[in-house]
């Protein structure tokens, strides 16, 4: 069965969700088996509100060009069925995701019965930095820089440019799991990424035993003498007719 992922960013009027602020930018594309299969999703949201200053010095975009945009409620089917039952690969999730959320909330039913972790799966690409690289910068332009990914178009935020730099990323961060994905990607098996190596054959003739020489027990034997002096008369390793009291457990 075909793994299908959703990577997905958004830009906001402002930062809590909670206070009114609304999505107006959505931006995903689609991978397939770690694969960018070239379906996108994107469109621009009217907020009905003013912008904050420090979101707009972010991503640059002004109350005045979102006018004549739609309405979530008007592209919200077209959304749901872009995403639904993928997982989603989000960087700071439970940012875009409560906002998500808000949005979600205003509809109408059903719509409003299912919010996002009850549509998909959701993977924060931060949460997996954070893992990856503990103690550093793990915001997406410090990665892009770790992972060689070009973000020289990134002078402002944008959610499809985001999206498409966030899934250069992931692919980069988890590429381990690319490597083991390259045999049998196709067949669903949950053992199709394993090594396709051939196995290393197992001599035929048994094992050669080599016995201890008269001198190296000799050897043994005082050695556990001493042990077992030191020890109060407890060792438990003795060869032969000698014994020795076990510890108590």
């Amino acid at each position: 069965m075909s793994r299908r992922q959703i990577v997905l960013d958004t830009e906001t009027t402002g930062l809590e969700a909670e206070r009114g602020h609304r999505v107006i930018e959505i931006g995903c594309l689609e991978l397939a088996n770690r694969r960018v299969t070239g379906r996108r999703f994107h469109t621009y949201l009217n907020p009905q509100r003013d912008i904050d200053a420090g979101a707009a010095a972010v991503h640059g975009i002004t109350r005045a060009q979102l006018e004549n945009e739609p309405l979530f409620v008007s592209i919200a089917a077209e959304f749901f069925a872009f995403i639904d039952d993928a997982e989603l690969v989000i960087h700071n999730a439970p940012f875009d995701v409560g906002f998500l959320d808000a949005e979600i909330a205003r509809l109408a039913e059903p719509h409003c019965l299912r919010r996002v972790a009850h549509r998909c799966a959701v993977l924060d690409t931060l949460a997996l930095a954070r893992e990856l690289h503990p103690g550093q910068r793990n915001g997406l332009d410090a990665l892009c820089k770790r992972y060689n990914v070009d973000n020289s178009q990134r002078d402002l935020h944008g959610a499809l440019l985001d999206a498409q730099l966030l899934a250069e990323v992931y692919l980069a961060m988890t590429g381990g799991q690319a490597a083991l994905a390259l045999t049998g990607a196709d067949s669903g098996d949950a053992r199709a990424g394993q090594s396709s190596l051939p196995r290393v054959a197992r001599p035929q003739q048994p094992l050669a035993v080599i016995a201890a020489t008269a001198s190296e027990l000799a050897a043994h034997e005082a050695l556990l003498d001493i042990i077992a002096k030191a020890a109060g008369g407890r060792v438990l390793w003795r060869t032969g007719n000698r014994s020795e009291s076990a510890p108590d457990n």
